[in-house]
């Protein structure tokens, strides 16, 4: 057995042997061999070559020819272009895409936009037989010079890198440069709130050189006011009145005078909302709190109860503002519209607490009366129609030759028969402001006739007033 084995191994050797021997003798023939693959799949795939078959990368000496075309290692690209001679003039040009918040809490925005840069460096002009320019990405910005530009105020700010750097950087042949980024900012609004939420709020966001003055750098909007262009931008809460660009100089007592371009925008609020959140409940509550005036003053649980539930409900609602609102030290117009409508609310729970005290006051009264023996007769004369001199006014008539008799002398006298009214006469009670105080706490029920009108007119002028001063 052990034989056989041997003897199959020693012909499977000889079988073996010519084709190594051809291997050695002919090492060309695999490179052939895989031209022949190559050129069988471009032939297979009509014309689409399977790049993993090649052994040399086609593409590994792209970037070193670019950086010979535009001589970058000749120059020191540290150095701004025309170092030592005049400002080089950048010209910016911005889309604005989107404005995705506003808080108004951190008093802030973010914005995402395109910016855009335009300058000329003749150290990157290059030979062209057909004028076309050159575009590369965010790999050869970082080679050359590039202005330093900056948001003024600026909280957070990033450039997009998805699926890349959201960079390009387009070259002429002349040297005119082409570079332009897609940026998320996050910047301060310096917000008034004092007509809150019937206001109008003024943003800018500003840019400008961070190491080159005037006298280095001069950044002017490239088209003029057709330098900033929108996309169709839509808020939840505002309403984009106007977007336009501006340009001016700040001042740094260290390094000088520079150059700043603003983007300016106006954005009024929509005040639907805060209708919906805010106002109507607030009417709804102050309405529903003078409902207790058309409840028997005797109904104290369902009286204390409704004012103590509107009351809270009030309370909610200042809250609830409050808290989506910074801590300023002024007074903000819905302030002053939810803490009027609470002292309405307040004052009809206070309205029913003086009802009811009078009201006891007057059963309690009313209560000793009954227990009273004797009759005193100075009260007598003051339910027998007859008043004393001062407390009563003639009014001055023609003089009648037939009025000879006092009424209440007449009265007094039994014997004397009761003379008719004369024609010209009127009797007219003066009632001093502590006589009326007085007489509607002996009547309390009047307190809620008169409330019934008064809270309801009171609080439809401050309506009035309030909604013509702000609107």
């Amino acid at each position: 057995m052990k034989l056989f084995l041997l003897t199959l191994r020693l012909l499977c050797l000889a079988c073996l042997w010519p084709v190594t021997l051809l291997n050695n003798r002919y090492p060309n023939r695999k490179k052939n061999k895989d031209v022949y693959l190559v050129e069988h799949a471009k032939h297979r795939f009509r014309g689409r070559i399977d790049y993993k078959l090649k052994r040399k990368d086609s593409t590994k000496s792209l970037l070193i020819k670019t950086e010979q075309l535009l001589r970058i290692e000749d120059h020191d690209f540290a150095m701004r272009p025309g170092f030592g001679g005049s400002a080089i003039p950048v010209g910016i040009d911005v889309q604005v895409e989107s404005i995705d918040s506003i808080s108004e809490v951190n008093m802030d925005f973010t914005m995402t936009l395109y910016l855009r840069h335009y300058w000329k460096d003749e150290r990157l002009a290059f030979p062209s037989s057909n004028n076309l320019s050159r575009t590369f990405d965010g790999r050869l910005v970082k080679k050359i010079w590039k202005p330093d530009v900056f948001f003024v105020h600026s909280k957070r700010s990033f450039i997009h890198d998805t699926t890349m750097e959201n960079i390009m950087l387009r070259v002429y042949p002349d040297g005119n440069i082409l570079y332009s980024v897609r940026i998320t900012v996050t910047s301060l609004c310096s917000m008034d709130f004092s007509r809150f939420p019937l206001d109008t709020q003024n943003c800018s966001l500003e840019l400008e050189s961070y190491a080159y003055n005037e006298n280095d750098l001069m950044l002017y909007w490239k088209n003029g006011n057709d330098s900033l262009r929108t996309d169709e931008i839509a808020l939840s809460q505002f309403f984009i009145e106007e977007f336009h660009p501006s340009h001016g100089l700040a001042l740094y007592s260290s390094t000088g005078w520079y150059n700043r371009l603003y983007i300016n925008f106006i954005l009024r609020r929509h005040i639907f909302f805060f209708m919906l959140q805010t106002y109507f409940p607030t009417m709804l509550m102050v309405v529903l709190s003078w409902v207790s005036f058309w409840i028997d003053r005797r109904a104290v649980p369902a009286r204390v109860s409704l004012g103590i539930t509107t009351v809270l409900t009030m309370s909610t609602i200042i809250t609830g503002v409050s808290a989506s609102m910074p801590q300023v030290s002024y007074v903000k117009a819905v302030d002053i519209y939810l803490w009027t409508s609470f002292l309405f609310v307040f004052l009809s729970v206070i309205e029913y607490a003086a009802v009811n005290y009078f009201t006891t006051k007057e059963e309690m009264k009313k209560l000793k009366q009954l227990k009273l023996s004797d009759y005193d007769a100075s009260q007598a004369m003051a339910f027998d129609g007859c008043f004393h001199d001062q407390d009563i006014e003639l009014s001055s008539f023609p003089r009648l030759s037939d009025l000879n008799t006092d009424p209440c002398v007449s009265s007094r006298n039994s014997t004397t028969p009761d003379l008719p009214p004369i024609l010209g006469t009127r009797l007219r009670r003066r009632r001093s402001i502590r006589q009326s105080v007085n007489h509607i706490m002996n009547n309390s029920y009047k307190i809620d006739s008169y409330s019934r009108i008064l809270f309801p007119l009171a609080y439809f002028l401050f309506n009035v007033i309030y909604w013509s001063i702000y609107s």
